[in-house]
């Protein structure tokens, strides 16, 4: 132990709830509640909960493992690294960098997706690296650039949540994917204030909506459109904020105004009184916010579906004010940082463009090479694993589990089965890792010190909490010797605390500014939000004169390529204001109060229409299948299915249907049915229900096996985000022979 009681953070979704560790009789950890960080204020999940399980021996990988004879088998760590320094060096000099790819995931550190990033253009010198973020929100991400000229996640804190006066929840069953943030929309309502979930299912989530609305799955789009195209029909838009803050008013305009109600509630089956009903508790109050999750965004027109929630957001003057805006709702754990800081197709720390020029050399001054040698963007992370076995050979993996969590699942695993090389880093022995050639056992959150970037945009620091068992080394230590025996010596440090120091500076003056923020400040000031430059860090002489939903900001410079217009006060108790005392940067809680990060500091309107799923239902496949999460289970199960408790309460996949639809095919509940799209077929439970639209059915995503729902899930990409269908597919419900 290195101390009796360790504050930290959660290691699963992007909350990062605050939790103490205290020793356990007999050793590791238990959970003790942390009532201090403001975002989950001690309330706790199941998973975080027993999130000290997963330290057992019983459950995760204490060596490193080897093929030998087709079978893996366990050895040492020279062994291990050796055979993927020379796997990787082979396939470079066999068929070029570009063969090599390199897939992180959004639950790696800060530090970790940082190293993964340099070590995949410093030392292999492949452009081919991207992680599984790109299946969370780079919709939402695409659709904020496009907009505002920046993505984080939510540009204010989950704390302003209850106090404004209607929340549009769109795609979110936060009850059972973060049960702790329930609370702020409970809170909103016990204030006054109304809630509108937007979901083809009433969750439990839903049920606690003043109004719910049950789209299509597929149409949020349109209904966007639709509420839009009443706004302006019932003279609800802000004609001045339109004027004095935005530009491409008219084109969004006219392409709203071509989706009336009626050929609204055609396309969604939403009715016309609950579009008006849901445009008025929208527009009636003086502050609202619109909150989408991966419902609407997990579309192959998923960047235009939040654009038009934003273009909502926009026409009603709702964004860059206080306790107003849109804001998207992260679902891993360091889905927003892992993104920001090199793991990404497309960009360099600081969440820097990787075609910029002036990015390029300066994080290639940070990194001592020519920045002529920086590879530039490669595939996105289902182009990258479609072209396993051909373009790309070997594959370097952390943190991931693509054989259960990638859409078109059966074909991903073939594809894995057809590399030359596969090198997988995790904690447990997932699907993923039962496939590689060598896997590597791994430091987890409670063992290791870093840094993650939680759905608010606020930095934290998890702290190390025990000692890792023998044999057991961190993802610093891995690319640090992977490194050396590639020829790069130096630029991989192991200690997490260096790496961040460089990180800072990589990172100085772009977008996702980390300068000015240190691990002392982290941990005296319970996280700090981002932008937060360093003192000295090079001034545009643009003024960011922000102002707090409870008091004004100070003027303050800000560096180049951040957002100049935010609020820098700490109102409401963010716990990232203590360090303004000392001259530092205090962090930015509230972005965009007086400009956005445009060039002209204007918001953008794009013009968008609705447009059909990439694949509709027909004579064959006539049911739409959706998929998500249940609340004792995370993202690909790898880890949670390890946990007694968790299991006991979601212990396998389900089929869940309107009765309707049963009678129509004969099937009970709990009769096993089978699921078949275009790209295969999953087999689970029937779970009978009213709470579900009777042309849709829903599967749970984290299972292996022949209750896969991303067996079935179509792999149709965002022209913009390169985001995968995975909510909207055309299957055939097939009931068991009953002999």
């Amino acid at each position: 132990m290195t101390a009796s009681v360790t504050p930290t953070h959660c290691p699963y979704c992007a909350l990062q709830c605050g939790m103490n560790l205290t020793p356990a009789p007999g050793g590791g950890v238990t959970v003790t509640e942390r009532a201090d960080f403001p975002v989950n204020r001690g309330a706790l999940c199941g998973k975080g909960r027993t999130a000290p399980a997963l330290l057992s021996s019983r459950v995760r990988l204490t060596s490193p493992l080897v093929r030998t004879g087709g079978v893996l088998v366990p050895a040492g760590w020279d062994e291990a690294l050796s055979r993927i320094a020379e796997g990787l060096a082979r396939t470079r000099a066999d068929h070029g960098p570009d063969a090599c790819g390199v897939f992180g995931g959004g639950g790696l550190t800060n530090e970790k997706a940082y190293a993964l990033g340099k070590f995949a253009r410093v030392v292999l010198r492949t452009s081919q690296i991207d992680y599984n973020g790109r299946f969370c929100m780079s919709s939402a991400a695409a659709a904020g650039i496009r907009a505002f000229g920046l993505d984080r996640g939510l540009p204010f804190p989950l704390e302003d949540v209850p106090r404004t006066g209607c929340v549009i929840l769109v795609g979110s069953n936060l009850a059972e994917t973060m049960p702790p943030a329930l609370r702020f929309v409970t809170e909103l309502k016990e204030n006054g204030g109304t809630l509108i979930v937007v979901d083809p299912r009433r969750t439990r989530t839903a049920e606690q909506a003043d109004l719910h609305l049950a789209p299509r799955p597929g149409t949020d789009l349109a209904l966007a459109l639709g509420m839009l195209h009443l706004a302006v029909a019932e003279g609800r838009t802000d004609e001045e904020y339109i004027r004095d803050r935005t530009s491409g008013w008219e084109e969004a305009r006219a392409a709203a105004m071509a989706h009336w109600p009626e050929h609204v509630e055609r396309i969604t089956g939403v009715s016309v009184p609950e579009l008006r009903a849901a445009v008025r508790m929208f527009c009636e109050p003086g502050n609202a916010m619109v909150l989408t999750a991966r419902g609407p965004e997990q579309h192959s027109k998923g960047t235009d579906t939040v654009g038009a929630w934003i273009n909502l957001c926009l026409a009603t003057g709702r964004s860059g004010r206080p306790l107003s805006g849109y804001g998207c709702l992260t679902g891993q754990g360091n889905g927003q940082g892992g993104r920001e800081h090199g793991q990404k197709a497309d960009q360099l720390p600081g969440y820097r463009k990787l075609t910029d020029p002036a990015a390029r050399r300066h994080v290639a001054e940070v990194w001592g090479i020519d920045p002529d040698t920086l590879p530039g963007p490669g595939r996105s992370a289902y182009e990258l694993l479609d072209a396993m076995g051909t373009d790309i050979r070997s594959l370097l993996l952390m943190g991931s589990n693509p054989v259960v969590s990638a859409p078109r699942a059966a074909h991903v695993e073939e594809r894995l089965r057809s590399l030359d090389f596969l090198a997988v880093a995790d904690v447990v022995l997932s699907e993923t890792a039962a496939l590689a050639d060598v896997v590597l056992p791994v430091t987890q959150w409670a063992e290791e010190t870093g840094t993650t970037t939680n759905l608010e945009g606020r930095v934290l620091l998890r702290r190390r909490a025990l000692t890792p068992p023998e044999g057991i080394r961190s993802d610093l230590e891995v690319l640090h010797g992977l490194a050396a025996l590639l020829g790069v010596e130096k630029g991989f440090p192991t200690d997490p605390e260096e790496v961040f120091e460089e990180l800072r500076r990589a990172s100085a003056g772009g977008p996702a500014d980390y300068s000015g923020i240190t691990y002392r400040r982290l941990a005296e000031e319970n996280g700090v939000f981002w932008p937060c430059p360093a003192q000295g860090t090079p001034d545009t002489g643009t003024e960011a004169r922000g102002t707090g939903p409870e008091a004004p900001g100070a003027s303050r410079k800000t560096p180049a390529g951040s957002p100049a217009l935010a609020d820098t006060s700490a109102a409401g108790g963010s716990g990232s204001g203590s360090g303004s005392g000392s001259g530092q940067h205090p962090g930015t809680p509230r972005l965009f109060l007086e400009r956005f990060a445009t060039e002209d500091g204007r918001a953008r309107f794009v013009p968008v229409s609705h447009r059909p799923a990439a694949e509709e239902p027909d004579d064959e496949y006539p049911v739409l299948l959706t998929t998500g999460r249940v609340v004792a289970q995370y993202q690909s199960g790898a880890q949670t299915r390890r946990v007694d408790e968790l299991n006991a309460a979601a212990p396998g996949p389900y089929v869940e249907m309107h009765p309707r639809l049963a009678e129509r095919l004969g099937a009970a509940d709990g009769d096993v049915v089978t699921v078949v799209s275009r790209r295969g077929r999953a087999v689970a439970p029937a779970r009978l229900t009213t709470a579900i639209r009777p042309d849709t059915v829903f599967m749970p995503f984290h299972w292996p096996g022949e209750g896969r729902a991303n067996t079935l899930t179509n792999p149709a990409l965002d022209p913009v985000s390169r985001m995968p269908e995975f909510k909207a597919c055309a299957v055939r419900v097939e009931a068991a022979r009953k002999d």
